[in-house]
């Protein structure tokens, strides 16, 4: 995991997209949320952040998380290749 801005934003923007996530499924299933946010660091990632990261398009999302170091950026290796008789 990239550490230092990048790292902490990461996490940040993974817990509380997964707050966010949880609150909607449980809205959506009539069962408990999650707490309400609380302190000005949960209202800025639960009220501000995950909002405007919900509306954004897939293209400028992959392009920010193309951009940020970690390990998001790496991509599936390459096939190995074939060997013995070809058939």
């Amino acid at each position: 995991m990239a550490s230092g801005f990048s790292g902490w934003l990461r996490h940040n923007a993974e817990h509380y997209l997964l707050v966010d996530a949880q609150r909607k499924l449980s809205a959506k299933l009539g069962t408990a949320a999650p707490r309400p946010p609380q302190g000005a660091k949960e209202i800025f990632w639960l009220k501000i952040f995950a909002p405007v990261y919900s509306v954004l398009p897939w293209s400028l999302r992959h392009a920010i998380m193309r951009a940020m170091p970690g390990s998001h950026r790496k991509t599936w290796a390459s096939p190995p290749a074939l060997q013995g008789p070809a058939v």
